[in-house]
């Protein structure tokens, strides 16, 4: 008994001194990829507020998009509080991209057009530490 008690003291010690790593792992964020079934590749890390900063991205339509009935953009309107997957399906339906293409059409159509950001499939879906 007192030596389980002391490992769980040392262990709650450890996380009240070195707050920074546990921490870290709670700045670590993935896309939502539950609409699908078995991803060939893990979640893409995107830290959204970091992104963002360093990016210059203020106006959230800009990634999270609404389009009227006509398929025009609607600016300064956002879909930021729904899920991706709630306009995209797993295929295309109709003039809507299946949720796959609309995620890389997004993120790697604007990555292309500023000449910064990852474009290979390595470079945002990485394997997350066991």
């Amino acid at each position: 008994m007192g030596n389980k008690s002391f490992w769980i003291f040392t262990l709650l010690s450890a996380c009240l001194i070195f707050p920074d790593g546990a921490h870290s792992q709670e700045d670590m964020q993935f896309v939502n990829d539950d609409a699908f079934i078995k991803p060939r590749r893990p979640a893409a890390v995107f830290r959204h507020d970091v992104h963002n900063d360093s990016a210059g991205i203020e106006d959230c339509y800009v990634c999270h998009h609404l389009y009227d009935e006509n398929g025009k953009l609607v600016e300064d309107e956002s879909s930021e509080d729904q899920r991706c997957s709630e306009c995209h399906e797993l295929e295309r339906s109709g003039n809507k991209p299946a949720l796959m293409k609309a995620f890389h059409t997004n993120c790697k159509g604007c990555h292309k057009q500023k000449e910064k950001g990852p474009l290979m499939c390595g470079q945002c879906h990485v394997r997350r530490p066991i």
